[in-house]
C-alpha cells in the first residue's frame, strides 16, 4: 500500500501485480486449476453465503457459444441497502488503516485467483482469453489498489488529532480535537458487460476504502466476475471480524434492480459504466446520491503528418482491431485532410491514407485463427447489429468479416468494418457507434479536424484522443484543442503503446471535463466525495 501511495504521487511506471499468465509468474499449474474452477460453476447454484428469497436466477450467456446455466440468489433493493447500513458502523469505526489494508488483502486474494476470473471475463464478454486475463485480472487489480491508495492518501491527508492551543491573557486556551473519517453511506456499483472488473473495482474499492458498505450489481450479462469477487470480499471481511454484508451482490436478468437501488432513498453512493442514456437518467434521477457514471463518446485520432507511415498504419489498425473495437477507448473517427498527408514515404492522397488504414487492418487479421486472438467475439446483438447496420451510413472502404473460431464454432467474430465520410456528416460520426465501425473523415484541414474534435467532444464526449503529426506547432495546437475539449491525448503511438489503453498509477482514465464521464479513473476527486470529516473538541 506504502508503493501504490508512493505511485500515485511520481505517476511513473508501477504494478503491484504482474500482467502475464506465464507459470514463471503465477506457478505451475496455475492456468489449469483457474481454468476447472471457472468450470466447476457452470450449470450450477454459484457458491455463496450471502441469503436470498425465491427462485435464483441468471441469463447470462457467453459469445463463445459454450452453455453457463450458473445462477446466482435474488434479493430486493431494501434487503439489500437493509443489511449494509447495519455493517456500516464497525466498518466506520475501524479507521482508514485497517479499512485500507483489508481491501489491500481482498484484492491481494482476488490476483491469486486470476486464470479462475480469466475464464469468467472470457466467457461473459467476449474477450479473447489473454486479454479477459489482462484487463480482467491484472490490470484491474492495479486499478482497484490505485483507488485503495487515493482513498487511504484523502483520509489520512490531515491528522486525525490535534491539540490546539492559542496564545492568551494569562493561560492559553487549549483545545482537543478529533477528527474523524464518516462515509457517505450505502454505495451502488453498476457493471457493464464488457468490461466488468476493470470498470466496477475502482468504484468498488474507492467507497469501501472509505468506510461505504458496497452493493454490486453486475450487468445481467456479466455476473460470473463480479460475483467471484464479491465472494473473496466477503470471505476477507468475516476473516477480519467485520460484517460481510459490506460487500453484496445483487444479481438480477433486468434492469429494475440497477434502477430501484440507484433511487433509494438510502443509497448515498452511484457508480456506473454504461450507456449515455440510462447514465444521464441515473445523474438526472438518483438526486440523492453522488453519481459517478462513464458513458459513450466519439474517440477521435486527428491525422495531419507522421515521420512513421508503416507504424502509424500498424498500429491504428491494432487499436480499431482490438477486442473488436468493444471498448468505451477504441477509436471510432480518424480525421484526415482531404488534401493528403506528408510522409517519410513522400506524400499521400486522402485516399492513399484510407487505403493504407483499411490494407493494416486486413493484414493484421488475414489469419483466422491467429485473428481471433485478437478481436475476441462479439459481446452482444445490438452491436453485431450496428456492424451489420454500418455500410447504411456511407462509403465501405473495408467490409467486416466473419472470422471462423478453431475452439469455439459457435463463436460470433467480426472484423472491423471502415465507412468513408465527409466533414458535413457530422450527423453519422458525430454520435457513438459501439463496437468494430471505424469512420475515415475527409476535413478541409488539419485546424478543421481539430475544430471538429472540440466540437464533436464537447457535446457527445470521448475517452480518448490522438493526433499524428511532425509539427510541434500543430502538437501544441492539438495539446489546447484537448484541452478545450476536456480529453486525453496521445501523439505519435507508432509502437507498442495504444489509444485504447491506460496504465494504472500513471494514465488518467476519463477526466471528467466533458460528457462521457463524470470523474477520473483515478483522481483525488473520485474519492473526495465519498467520506466527510467530522470533529470533536474538548478542553484540554
Amino acid at each position: 500500500m506504502d508503493s501504490a501511495v508512493k505511485a500515485i504521487a511520481e505517476r511513473a511506471y508501477w504494478s503491484a501485480y504482474p500482467e502475464s499468465p506465464s507459470p514463471r509468474v503465477y506457478g505451475e499449474g496455475a492456468a489449469e486449476q483457474g481454468r476447472e474452477a471457472f468450470e466447476s460453476y457452470l450449470g450450477k447454484p454459484f457458491p455463496t453465503d450471502q441469503p436470498g428469497n425465491g427462485a435464483w436466477i441468471g441469463a447470462e450467456r457467453s459469445p463463445y457459444g459454450i452453455e453457463l446455466g450458473v445462477t446466482y440468489p435474488p434479493a430486493s433493493a431494501g434487503e439489500l441497502v437493509s443489511a449494509a447500513r447495519a455493517a456500516l458502523p464497525a466498518w466506520r469505526d475501524a479507521g482508514p488503516l485497517a479499512r485500507a489494508l483489508t481491501c489491500v488483502e481482498i484484492v491481494n486474494r482476488i490476483n491469486k485467483r486470476s486464470f479462475e476470473l480469466a475464464g469468467a471475463v472470457q466467457h461473459t464478454t467476449g474477450q479473447a482469453f489473454v486479454m479477459a486475463f489482462q484487463a480482467g485480472g491484472p490490470h484491474a487489480q492495479d486499478r482497484a489498489l490505485e483507488a485503495i491508495a487515493y482513498g487511504y492518501a484523502a483520509m489520512t491527508a490531515a491528522a486525525g488529532h490535534a491539540r490546539w492551543e492559542k496564545p492568551a491573557k494569562g493561560d492559553p486556551l487549549v483545545m482537543e480535537k478529533t477528527f474523524t473519517v464518516v462515509p457517505r453511506g450505502v454505495a451502488v456499483v453498476i457493471g457493464c458487460n464488457t468490461f466488468p472488473t476493470w470498470n466496477a473495482y475502482p468504484g468498488l474499492f474507492a467507497s469501501l476504502v472509505t468506510g461505504n458498505p458496497v452493493i454490486v450489481k453486475p450487468h445481467p450479462g456479466a455476473i460470473l466476475p463480479l460475483a467471484i469477487t464479491v465472494q473473496i470480499a466477503r470471505t476477507v471481511l468475516a476473516e477480519a471480524g467485520f460484517d460481510p454484508a459490506l460487500v453484496q451482490l445483487a444479481a438480477e436478468e433486468g434492469q429494475g434492480l440497477a434502477t430501484d437501488l440507484a433511487t433509494h432513498p438510502d443509497v448515498r453512493i452511484v457508480d456506473f459504466t454504461g450507456s449515455t442514456e440510462y447514465g444521464d437518467w441515473l445523474e438526472a434521477n438518483a438526486r440523492q446520491a453522488l453519481v459517478h457514471t462513464e458513458k459513450a463518446g466519439v474517440n477521435t485520432i486527428v491525422v495531419d503528418s507522421t515521420d512513421s507511415f508503416k507504424g502509424m498504419l500498424g498500429n491504428l489498425a491494432f487499436s480499431l482491431s482490438l477486442y473488436s473495437g468493444q471498448m468505451c477507448t477504441a477509436p471510432q473517427n480518424i480525421l484526415i485532410p482531404e488534401g493528403g498527408i506528408e510522409t517519410d514515404e513522400g506524400h499521400k492522397s486522402f485516399d492513399e491514407v484510407v487505403q493504407g488504414i483499411a490494407g493494416g487492418v486486413s493484414r493484421l487479421l488475414g489469419d483466422d485463427a491467429r485473428a481471433v486472438e485478437l478481436t475476441g467475439a462479439i459481446v452482444s446483438a445490438d452491436v453485431l447489429a450496428r456492424v451489420e447496420g454500418a455500410p447504411s451510413l456511407g462509403e465501405v472502404v473495408l467490409e467486416s468479416r466473419a472470422l471462423k473460431h478453431p475452439a469455439f464454432t459457435d463463436a460470433v467474430v467480426r472484423t472491423p468494418v471502415i465507412v468513408k465520410l465527409d466533414a458535413a456528416q457530422e450527423d453519422v460520426y458525430g454520435r457513438e457507434h459501439f463496437g468494430p465501425i471505424a469512420f475515415v473523415v475527409a476535413t478541409a484541414s488539419t485546424g478543421d479536424s481539430l475544430d471538429v474534435l472540440r466540437r464533436t467532444i464537447g457535446r457527445r464526449g470521448a475517452l480518448t484522443a490522438a493526433v499524428y503529426s511532425t509539427s510541434e506547432e500543430v502538437l501544441r495546437a492539438a495539446e489546447r484543442a484537448a484541452v478545450d475539449a476536456g480529453v486525453n491525448l496521445s501523439c505519435n503511438l507508432t509502437g507498442g503503446v495504444f489509444v485504447n489503453q491506460s496504465a494504472a498509477f500513471s494514465d488518467y482514465h476519463g477526466t471528467g471535463a466533458n460528457p462521457a464521464a463524470t470523474a477520473s479513473l483515478t483522481d483525488p476527486g473520485y474519492v473526495a466525495g465519498r467520506f466527510y470529516l467530522v470533529q470533536s473538541r474538548r478542553p484540554a
